[in-house]
């Protein structure tokens, strides 16, 4: 395992506010080759972007996604002295990487794992982690609370796909809206992957619902309102995360609501690291923004330190990124859940704002 030294100290640190007094090696962490090398180079590119603005050295280092492989970045970090490291998409390599991490004080802070196993080891053995990503239970927990917000006086419908997800989302909502009194008046599954859904709706509406849960993908659910409005029933579906996907071959109706992640390039606190990305020529996808929100993270963290222990002060600190406020909680996770409630508007997903936000 190698690491690769990426230092830019751009003139947009004077004008973005950030010292160099506070400059500091950050690690980035993430695969560069196999099926999650597309991601890695999101990765990179984010935090090299961000270390423009900051003044930040940041040490590249490969990561494997092998078990084997965490004793080799943990020990690149160490000797390139990095003070935090950032990206790690792969619980593989945190589980070996952290104990050493530990001894050598760096914190590791993940964009992509949604372990829960991962974090309860964590907290027994003291390591230095922490989470920017959702934890498992975070969209079910979202769901059910929007639902709680918004349609709690309504008929409701759950309608899954019968896979793991879908199943397992519905049953962890149903279970969370019970205590409430909130039945379904309708449930049922659907065979995923159909040319239309027409029987499916009409069993809804005859049920007397008018509001619709999906457990499934962005292409049923398409049907799924498609065929409602063919039928000229007024069902407004909501769906989860699944829903963030390609708008084709069915697109998306109007309105068609989604508990899910939002986009970060769209958020007001993006517009610098927007700008940045494009001034490259470089589209702000995927992991981009959370991998410079993060570098942003660990400089504000080191501004903050002074001779504090690093892992400490990210702990109980709150950080303005390029993602919104960032902070954690005793339990190492985002304070926030940070699944939004967004709705389909014409060509994308924008967030909307109901009361419990």
């Amino acid at each position: 395992m190698t690491a690769r030294r990426f230092v830019i100290a751009g003139v947009l640190a004077s004008f973005l506010g950030y010292g160099s007094a506070s400059a500091a090696v950050i690690g980035v962490v993430a695969p560069r080759s196999g099926p999650y090398a597309s991601l890695g180079n999101q990765v990179f590119q984010g935090a090299r972007a961000a270390s423009e603005a900051t003044g930040d050295t940041i040490v590249e280092v490969e990561e494997s996604c092998e078990e084997s492989g965490g004793a080799n970045v943990a020990r690149s970090l160490a000797e390139a002295k990095a003070v935090a490291a950032i990206g790690f998409l792969c619980v593989e390599t945190l589980t070996t990487a952290l104990p050493q991490l530990k001894a050598a004080q760096i914190p590791a802070i993940s964009i992509s794992v949604r372990s829960k196993i991962l974090m309860e080891d964590t907290l027994r053995n003291g390591w230095p982690f922490y989470r920017m990503a959702p934890v498992e239970g975070d969209e079910a927990e979202k769901l059910s609370e929007i639902i709680l917000d918004l349609w709690k006086a309504e008929p409701i419908a759950f309608v899954e796909d019968g896979t793991i997800y879908g199943r397992e989302l519905a049953s962890a909502i149903r279970q969370k809206l019970e205590p409430a009194g909130i039945t379904p008046v309708f449930s049922d599954t659907f065979r995923p992957g159909q040319e239309q859904q027409v029987a499916l709706v009409r069993r809804v509406a005859k049920a007397g619902a008018t509001r619709v849960f999906v457990g499934g993908d962005r292409n049923d659910a398409a049907i799924i309102a498609r065929d409602a409005a063919s039928e000229n029933l007024q069902l407004v579906l909501m769906g989860g995360d699944a829903l963030r996907a390609a708008n084709r071959p069915v697109p998306l109706r109007e309105g068609v609501l989604a508990i899910a992640l939002p986009d970060y390039a769209a958020l007001p606190s993006a517009v610098a690291a927007v700008a940045a990305l494009q001034a490259k020529n470089i589209d702000p996808d995927g992991y981009m923004l959370p991998s410079y929100a993060a570098v942003e993270l660990a400089h504000e963290a080191v501004s903050i330190a002074a001779n504090q222990p690093l892992t400490g002060v990210i702990g109980r600190s709150s950080f303005n990124t390029a993602i919104g406020p960032i902070a954690f909680d005793e339990g190492h996770e985002l304070k926030e859940n940070p699944f939004r409630l967004l709705e389909w508007r014409g060509t994308s997903f924008v967030l909307v704002h109901p009361a419990t936000e």
